[in-house]
């Protein structure tokens, strides 16, 4: 029994996810859409910049809100009624509300996709938004409803709602004084300080979801790092499919060859004599004097490739001399591109010696 129980736990602790995830597996992911963000940064953020523009802009937008409203009790509800009268008026105030929600939108746009673009980079998957009758099942659906995550999530709003709730409290009790005395002052003047209160009390719920956004963003960050583990067999089987497949790798290893042979016929020309055993191997030497120290191989083969060795230097007039015993040693010895060593300077010398002498070359 001892005997089986350790191979048995060895395969049990080679499935349990206890490695990160190998940067292949990260890609494929994220190719599916499968990426960690914190919505709650998002929308924080969001309504951070939100509160920020009405801070620096907002007497700009009362006072363009406050001309609008004037123009409208003062011309607009003493005018006559008739289809192109209300059709104007409606014009107007629509172009003119636009006129004040256009840069806040622009402000929640733009503040939206940095923080997307910070959180996820650029990711556009259009067919993660493709109609699947699985997402809708119901036992899925209650699997999410009753997971651990929603009973987190669950947790995180009731303590967003806390917190906001204190937040907002402590700011009007601070200025409860403020807002009593509010009551006492003119409108425009009690409005200024409500609006006051209000963006203060927006800053400081957007600054306290920014503080629990952080904390949510490193949380999805632990989550998602947990859910991608992998176990050492899902790394094994990872590099071989990465490998590729035994048949494919054959058919790459075959056009390799296929494209160095057909290198190896167009250099061929170039050679100065083939040497051959005479039947079964050809090895073609090159050799420029003042550029090389010594002949070099620039093509070889054996059998069917010895033979169009044979036939492409009949075709081009070089000389081919039979020597077997070079030959095979050539051919078993040298790679193509390598320079014949100094044991056959001599023998090498004495073909060259002779094809020059043939050829009528100094």
């Amino acid at each position: 029994m001892g005997i089986c129980r350790y191979p048995l736990d060895l395969q049990f602790f080679a499935g349990e996810k206890t490695e990160k995830a190998t940067p292949h597996k990260r890609e494929e992911s994220r190719k599916q859409g499968e990426v960690f963000k914190s919505v709650d940064l998002s929308t924080a953020v969001s309504l951070l910049a939100f509160f920020l523009y009405f801070w620096f802009a907002g007497g700009t937008v009362g006072g363009k809100l406050a001309n609008m409203m004037s123009g409208i009790f003062q011309n607009s509800l003493t005018m006559n009624l008739s289809e192109n009268n209300v059709h104007s008026f409606f014009s107007n105030l629509s172009l003119q509300s636009l006129t004040l929600l256009i840069p806040i939108f622009v402000v929640a746009l733009a503040v939206g996709i940095a923080s997307q673009l910070f959180q996820v980079g650029f990711l556009f998957q259009p067919e993660l938004l493709a109609f699947k009758p699985e997402r809708i099942g119901l036992l899925k659906g209650l699997k999410r409803v009753y997971s651990l995550k929603a009973i987190v999530e669950l947790l995180k709003s009731l303590l967003k709602i806390l917190l906001i709730g204190l937040v907002a409290f402590s700011v009007i009790w601070l200025n409860r004084v403020a807002v009593t005395e509010s009551a006492e002052k003119s409108l425009g003047d009690g409005l200024a300080t409500m609006s006051k209160i209000v963006l203060d009390m927006g800053l400081a719920v957007s600054v306290t979801l920014i503080v629990l956004a952080v904390f949510d963003y490193f949380y999805q960050r632990f989550e998602y790092e947990k859910n991608m583990r992998m176990s050492k067999q899902d790394i094994k089987d990872e590099f071989k499919n990465m490998e590729g497949d035994p048949k494919i790798k054959s058919r790459i290893r075959q056009r390799q060859k296929q494209m160095a042979m057909r290198r190896m016929m167009q250099e061929l020309p170039k050679a100065d004599v083939v040497i051959t055993n005479p039947t079964h191997f050809a090895v073609a030497l090159q050799y420029e004097s003042g550029r090389m120290s010594a002949p070099k191989v620039i093509a070889k083969g054996a059998d069917h490739v010895a033979f169009r060795i044979k036939a492409i230097a009949r075709e081009h007039e070089i000389t081919i001399v039979e020597r077997k015993p070079l030959a095979r040693a050539l051919y078993f010895q040298l790679e193509i591109g390598d320079s014949v060593p100094e044991k056959f300077f001599k023998a090498v010398a004495e073909i060259l010696a002779y094809v020059y002498r043939l050829n009528g070359k100094a």
